[in-house]
């Protein structure tokens, strides 16, 4: 039976595969937040030029649906490799960022517009 994924499995598996090919040299911030960007702007560049109806549709071809999922598949691995490198706990991070954002834009009703 597989066990399932966690973000500290990811990471160690990650932090593995570089490891035994001697890429920890170059998994710097700088290079990892490079890394990141060029496969951000590579998601970018297949929903580029669609229309907004197009965009919501893009998982329906599958040869598209492969491409978009590779995509986020990198974003995330250099997301969790510049996390792991600088000590960044990702999802800690991100709950504490939507607490932030809760108090800074507070729904209808909660005291906001």
């Amino acid at each position: 039976m597989t066990e399932p994924l966690d973000v500290a499995k990811l990471q160690r598996r990650l932090a593995e595969f570089a490891a035994a090919r001697n890429w920890q040299p170059y998994h710097t911030p700088k290079n990892l937040v490079a890394a990141l960007s060029v496969e951000a702007s590579e998601l970018v560049e297949i929903f580029q030029w669609l229309t907004p109806e197009e965009s919501a549709r893009v998982m329906d071809d599958p040869g598209t649906a492969h491409r978009v999922t590779d995509e986020v598949a990198d974003v995330l691995a250099y997301l969790l490799q510049l996390c792991e490198v600088l000590g960044i706990d990702p999802l800690t991070a991100l709950d504490a960022k939507i607490d932030r954002n809760e108090q800074r834009f507070p729904a209808p009703g909660d005291g906001g517009a």
